[in-house]
């Protein structure tokens, strides 16, 4: 097992026997190193997880990987961002093989997230893939033939309504929910913190040997990083709290108080995540804000 080894783009590294790992040409402050496509298994039952961008360069070394009698039999995207869904049509034109997702960029979506879209709150620019469509909708708990232990479909709301984790035996691929580089975007309507947090809880609820994210080397202690994930949203939760203490303000300005030592480019998606955990608390009556809520709302500690 080499999860803790840093590989260049379109190289093969083995993680298991049954596990490669290609990682795309798309290093960026959002997607780190770039990223990850795994392709589970051999001979008639390949999955690719994640085919990634729509870069000729990364659907050939897809390709390439394959073995003379590997045949993809499902290309499954963790969710509808683009960084992960783009080269999926490409690569099913290529292999023949169905696209897989729990739906496109709007399914999963929390009622309280649903009616927030419907009032006029917008994403933020994370590049959500609009026009993603798989052709067959899997289901959580649902298991996908691949090698011994198949591929068991876990609905993970958070980053996205629709996102998706699996396991392969007592590997979990992760996707966007959780990873050892950083922390996950959510974004609002998309992103949801209260469905993330749930979804983290269900993951620790299992025990894994080995977590394969989307974007940054693989992690051996899965558990203890899925705690430290939760420990961390519920300190920033308390330091939003505390922050509204000294009066009303908006995620604007606690994003400026809280995240004093963030880079510049990043302030953005910081200002998301503070939003999120804002929408979290006014919907647990902590907090109260008279608009809808944005990222120019005015939120005040409830009395």
């Amino acid at each position: 097992m080499k999860a803790g080894n840093t590989v260049q783009a379109g190289v093969v590294e083995r993680i298991t026997s049954d596990i490669r790992r290609i990682l795309a040409p798309n290093p960026s402050a959002m997607t780190g190193p770039g990223t990850n496509t795994y392709i589970l298994g051999h001979g008639a039952g390949v999955i690719v997880v994640d085919p990634g961008p729509d870069d000729p360069s990364h659907i050939a070394a897809i390709t390439a990987a394959l073995g003379a009698s590997d045949r993809v039999s499902a290309i499954v995207v963790t969710h509808a961002h683009k960084d992960h869904s783009d080269a999926a049509r490409p690569l099913s034109a290529l292999t023949s093989a169905p696209v897989l997702a729990f739906g496109d960029a709007a399914s999963g979506r929390s009622a309280g997230m649903a009616r927030l879209m419907a009032s006029g709150l917008a994403g933020g620019g994370e590049g959500v893939d609009h026009d993603f469509r798989p052709d067959r909708r899997v289901a959580d708990g649902e298991v996908l033939p691949c090698g011994a232990p198949g591929l068991r479909i876990l609905h993970t709301p958070g980053h996205m309504g629709g996102h998706i984790c699996a396991g392969f035996g007592d590997v979990l691929l992760s996707g966007d929910h959780a990873m050892g580089w950083a922390t996950s975007l959510i974004s609002p309507p998309d992103g949801d913190m209260a469905a993330y947090m749930a979804s983290l809880d269900r993951l620790m609820a299992e025990r894994w040997r080995l977590m394969l994210p989307g974007h940054g080397e693989g992690v051996p202690e899965v558990h203890a990083r899925l705690q430290a994930l939760s420990d961390h949203r519920r300190a920033r939760e308390a330091g939003v709290l505390a922050a509204l203490n000294s009066g009303p303000a908006s995620p604007a300005t606690l994003t400026r108080r809280l995240y004093h030592t963030t880079p510049a480019a990043l302030l953005p998606a910081a200002q998301r995540n503070v939003l999120a955990h804002l929408i979290d608390l006014e919907q647990r009556n902590l907090v109260t804000c008279k608009d809808l809520p944005g990222p120019d709302t005015i939120f005040s500690r409830t009395a």
